[in-house]
């Protein structure tokens, strides 16, 4: 049996964090990463994905941004090398390909049975991140191919023919973006979305969230956090030209928009009529937001944004038998899977329970989650302070109980 005084499940931005704050105050520790560092990111993303926040923002404890383009968007595969290298620079204890198949709580720790042996520790960290298992609403059997959006690589790799993306937040519109830019014939399910432009008053937006404090807010700051933790992700795109990536950039590249999808009943995709309602929803809270941007940067002048064009039609129903539609992405987020975990540690809703990373069960930590202690508590440049804190309640935590006999 191999020991540690605390365990880290998951080897990506958040356990690596987190391991750099446990490793400055001297606890020993372990990470166990089933893949590889950053697999998410190596094997669950599309080929051209970039990050969405610019690279100042992408910061990790002890190693602030120094590059040469501080305002420019990471591919994917620079982000990965600098995980990569993160763990390198301060050895951090990670060991690959180990997934953890339970954890349970013991007499004085915890016991983990693991794809390379047990393991025992005194306080567990789960940071197997917010994008977890793929969901997919409605299932489809035989043709069109339906996919999650984590399965997608590039355009090239779907059947020739038309498209339809379910879900207008980011991995929605960044998608149906590549693909009618290769001249695909694209449907986009418009749901809840958030819709932001890439820049305002010369700055990225994001700019403006931190330098408000937006970015920042704890949990307890905001009137309803359950509403907060089900928000869809911002409609924005790290493109090399900073330009936006919303329903009316595809628009003009003759996506077609409809409402969210009902369900599929006789070999057809039936769809809300709710199109129109869910743009003007999205129009409200982003004129909401930019108003108060212009009021903190104290210009009278304020800016504008042309609308979303609302269709005066829009399908209601799709044939999935007529060849119209050959490939469904379902860019329609993630559940979490914590059937490793003992009952305990969950709600009745099945999620990890916990109040700013502290669960119920005593040594049992979560890190890297939407929303775990603030605003951009499952963002890479927010998962830093997290980590921080969770590694002050773990050395608090083992000072109490003791650390692992050797």
């Amino acid at each position: 049996m191999k020991r540690a005084d605390v365990v880290i499940v998951g080897a990506g931005q958040a356990g690596l964090a987190l391991s750099h704050c446990l490793g400055r105050t001297g606890v020993e520790h372990a990470v166990l990463e089933r893949g590889r560092i950053g697999e998410r990111w190596r094997s669950q993303s599309w080929r051209s994905l970039r990050l969405l926040t610019p690279n100042w923002l992408n910061a990790l404890p002890g190693s602030p941004y120094q590059g040469d383009d501080p305002d420019g968007f990471m591919d994917k595969h620079a982000f990965v090398a600098s995980l990569e290298a993160y763990a390198g620079r301060w050895q951090a204890p990670v060991e690959c390909g180990i997934e953890v198949f339970s954890s349970r709580r013991t007499g004085d720790g915890f016991a983990l049975e693991t794809s390379a042996g047990a393991w025992s520790a005194k306080a567990v960290v789960v940071a197997t991140g917010h994008c977890d298992r793929p969901s997919i609403p409605f299932a489809t059997k035989g043709e069109p191919l339906g996919i999650h959006a984590s399965q997608y690589r590039s355009p090239g790799e779907l059947p020739p023919g038309g498209v339809l993306v379910v879900g207008a937040s980011s991995s929605g519109v960044q998608i149906a973006d590549e693909l009618a830019r290769t001249g695909r014939r694209v449907t986009l399910s418009v749901g809840k979305h958030t819709r932001l432009p890439r820049r305002w008053r010369g700055k990225d937006i994001f700019f403006w969230l931190c330098r408000m404090g937006f970015m920042a807010q704890p949990l307890d700051a905001l009137a309803n956090p359950e509403s907060a933790r089900r928000q869809p992700s911002l409609q924005l795109a790290g493109r090399p030209d900073k330009t936006d990536v919303d329903l009316a950039t595809l628009q003009a590249l003759g996506v077609e928009l409809t409402g969210r999808v009902r369900g599929i009943a006789d070999r057809e995709i039936v769809f809300a009529d709710d199109l129109a309602t869910q743009i003007a929803a999205a129009e409200m809270k982003q004129a909401r937001l930019l108003a108060e941007i212009d009021r903190f940067a104290g210009d009278a002048r304020p800016g504008r944004r042309e609308p979303v064009a609302v269709p005066s039609a829009w399908p209601q129903r799709l044939s999935l038998t007529d060849g119209s539609i050959r490939t469904i992405i379902w860019a329609t987020g993630y559940a979490r899977s914590f059937g490793w975990l003992e009952p305990l540690a969950l709600g009745a809703d099945g999620e990890l329970a916990h109040q700013a990373g502290v669960t119920s069960v005593p040594g049992l930590y979560a890190l890297g989650f939407r929303f775990l202690r603030k605003r951009d508590s499952n963002f890479i440049g927010g998962v830093g302070a997290d980590a921080q804190a969770i590694a002050a309640e773990i050395s608090r935590y083992l000072d109490r109980n003791g650390r692992q006999a050797a």
